[in-house]
Protein backbone atom coordinates (compact mmCIF):
# COMPACT_ATOMS: atom_id res chain seq x y z
CA UNK A 1 0.00 0.00 0.00
CA UNK A 2 1.14 3.44 -0.85
CA UNK A 3 1.74 6.13 1.98
CA UNK A 4 0.20 9.58 1.91
CA UNK A 5 2.42 12.46 0.75
CA UNK A 6 1.80 15.16 3.02
CA UNK A 7 2.79 18.86 1.89
CA UNK A 8 2.60 22.54 2.02
CA UNK A 9 4.19 23.05 5.97
CA UNK A 10 6.68 25.63 6.76
CA UNK A 11 7.59 28.53 9.29
CA UNK A 12 5.02 31.39 9.28
CA UNK A 13 4.81 34.08 12.01
CA UNK A 14 1.60 34.06 13.79
CA UNK A 15 -1.53 35.08 12.65
CA UNK A 16 -0.78 34.03 9.61
CA UNK A 17 -2.09 31.06 7.18
CA UNK A 18 -0.67 28.23 5.38
CA UNK A 19 -2.63 25.20 3.30
CA UNK A 20 -1.91 21.83 4.00
CA UNK A 21 -2.08 19.03 0.75
CA UNK A 22 -1.95 15.69 1.10
CA UNK A 23 -2.06 13.34 -2.08
CA UNK A 24 -3.29 9.40 -1.29
CA UNK A 25 -2.68 6.59 -3.25
CA UNK A 26 -3.67 3.01 -3.12
CA UNK A 27 -7.41 2.54 -2.64
CA UNK A 28 -11.07 3.98 -4.10
CA UNK A 29 -10.00 7.85 -2.44
CA UNK A 30 -13.69 8.77 -2.48
CA UNK A 31 -14.73 6.06 -0.49
CA UNK A 32 -12.90 6.52 2.70
CA UNK A 33 -13.27 9.53 5.27
CA UNK A 34 -9.78 11.65 5.48
CA UNK A 35 -8.35 13.57 8.38
CA UNK A 36 -5.56 15.56 9.60
CA UNK A 37 -4.05 14.55 12.68
CA UNK A 38 -0.57 16.37 14.52
CA UNK A 39 1.62 15.99 17.10
CA UNK A 40 3.71 18.64 19.03
CA UNK A 41 6.77 18.15 20.96
CA UNK A 42 6.32 15.99 23.49
CA UNK A 43 2.86 15.82 23.62
CA UNK A 44 0.45 12.95 22.18
CA UNK A 45 -1.54 12.99 19.06
CA UNK A 46 -3.93 15.00 18.29
CA UNK A 47 -7.18 14.86 15.75
CA UNK A 48 -7.59 18.23 13.95
CA UNK A 49 -9.88 17.64 11.81
CA UNK A 50 -11.86 15.46 9.33
CA UNK A 51 -13.97 14.99 6.62
CA UNK A 52 -16.69 12.21 5.62
CA UNK A 53 -16.70 9.71 2.34
CA UNK A 54 -18.15 11.68 -0.45
CA UNK A 55 -21.73 9.80 0.27
CA UNK A 56 -21.68 11.32 3.56
CA UNK A 57 -21.43 15.47 4.33
CA UNK A 58 -19.69 16.08 7.42
CA UNK A 59 -16.93 17.30 8.86
CA UNK A 60 -15.42 17.78 12.55
CA UNK A 61 -12.72 19.84 14.32
CA UNK A 62 -10.99 20.23 17.44
CA UNK A 63 -12.28 22.57 19.84
CA UNK A 64 -9.26 24.37 19.33
CA UNK A 65 -8.94 24.81 15.27
CA UNK A 66 -12.86 25.53 15.65
CA UNK A 67 -13.29 28.21 13.31
CA UNK A 68 -10.03 28.66 11.89
CA UNK A 69 -8.91 25.53 10.41
CA UNK A 70 -11.18 24.15 7.24
CA UNK A 71 -11.06 20.91 6.14
CA UNK A 72 -11.56 20.00 2.16
CA UNK A 73 -11.47 17.10 -0.41
CA UNK A 74 -10.92 17.07 -4.48
CA UNK A 75 -11.82 13.63 -5.21
CA UNK A 76 -10.70 13.80 -8.79
CA UNK A 77 -7.31 14.76 -7.53
CA UNK A 78 -7.15 12.24 -4.68
CA UNK A 79 -5.98 15.17 -2.46
CA UNK A 80 -7.23 16.65 1.06
CA UNK A 81 -6.78 19.70 2.02
CA UNK A 82 -6.03 21.82 5.00
CA UNK A 83 -6.51 25.46 5.22
CA UNK A 84 -5.01 26.90 8.46
CA UNK A 85 -5.70 30.78 9.02
CA UNK A 86 -4.70 33.03 12.23
CA UNK A 87 -2.04 30.49 13.11
CA UNK A 88 -0.95 30.50 16.73
CA UNK A 89 2.56 29.38 18.08
CA UNK A 90 0.11 26.47 20.24
CA UNK A 91 -0.33 25.21 16.47
CA UNK A 92 3.46 24.36 15.84
CA UNK A 93 3.35 20.59 15.41
CA UNK A 94 3.96 17.61 12.88
CA UNK A 95 1.10 17.56 10.63
CA UNK A 96 -0.15 14.35 9.49
CA UNK A 97 -2.77 12.86 6.80
CA UNK A 98 -4.77 9.69 7.63
CA UNK A 99 -7.27 7.70 6.10
CA UNK A 100 -10.38 6.26 7.96
CA UNK A 101 -9.90 2.31 8.50
CA UNK A 102 -13.34 1.11 7.15
CA UNK A 103 -14.75 3.12 3.84
CA UNK A 104 -18.53 4.18 3.94
CA UNK A 105 -18.12 5.09 7.51
CA UNK A 106 -21.08 7.12 8.85
CA UNK A 107 -19.98 6.64 12.26
CA UNK A 108 -19.03 10.29 14.35
CA UNK A 109 -15.80 8.69 15.72
CA UNK A 110 -13.44 8.76 13.46
CA UNK A 111 -11.33 5.86 13.66
CA UNK A 112 -7.43 6.22 11.59
CA UNK A 113 -6.32 2.86 9.64
CA UNK A 114 -2.82 1.97 11.87
CA UNK A 115 -1.33 1.29 8.60
CA UNK A 116 -1.57 4.44 6.70
CA UNK A 117 0.36 7.25 7.56
CA UNK A 118 2.56 9.35 5.66
CA UNK A 119 6.06 11.22 7.17
CA UNK A 120 4.13 14.37 7.74
CA UNK A 121 4.87 18.05 7.15
CA UNK A 122 6.05 20.79 10.03
CA UNK A 123 4.12 23.27 10.85
CA UNK A 124 5.99 26.10 12.86
CA UNK A 125 4.53 29.30 13.73
CA UNK A 126 6.62 31.94 15.55
CA UNK A 127 5.62 34.34 17.82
Amino acid sequence: QVQPVESGGGLVLAGGSLTLSCLASGFTFSDYAMAWYRRAPGKERELVAAISWSGHNSRSYADSVKGRFTISRDNAKNTVYLQMNSLEPEDTAVYYCSRDRDPYSTSPYYQPANDYWGQGTQVTVSS
